[in-house]
């Protein structure tokens, strides 16, 4: 359900679906904000998953990605809060990393103002 969301691309977010990340397979990946999301249901919270999950984030930590998880429940009983939740969070990571929003969203710039033409009319 949170795919059917995230592949449309809300606010110009990019997002893949069972990306692989060295010996691991990330739920979700945006690759501009290095995050990835997990959906967790109970089966995290048994036997040996918390520790994957640990070295999992350990790994991740280590490449310059960032996990959230989310509880599967919450997927399933609210999709689009969900959804909407995870593109403040990427907004949010990319005004600090001062990344530039995604192409679809940027305004056209006129070559005056990219190649300085503006300026001989000045002088």
């Amino acid at each position: 359900m949170l795919w059917q969301i995230l592949r449309t691309s809300p606010n110009g977010h990019k997002f893949r679906k069972q990306h692989p990340a060295g010996p691991f397979i990330l739920d979700f990946f945006c690759a501009r904000a290095n995050l990835a999301i997990e959906i967790d249901g109970m089966a995290h919270d048994m036997s040996g998953n918390p520790a994957q999950d640990a070295r999992r984030n350990l790994w991740l930590r280590d490449h310059r990605i960032d996990t959230i998880r989310i509880p599967a429940r919450d997927v399933l009983d609210r999709p689009s809060t969900v959804a909407q939740s995870i593109v403040d969070i990427i907004e949010s990571r990319l005004i600090a990393f001062a990344k530039a929003p995604p192409s679809s969203l940027r305004d056209a710039t006129s070559p005056s103002q990219v190649d300085g033409e503006d300026q001989k009319d000045r002088l």
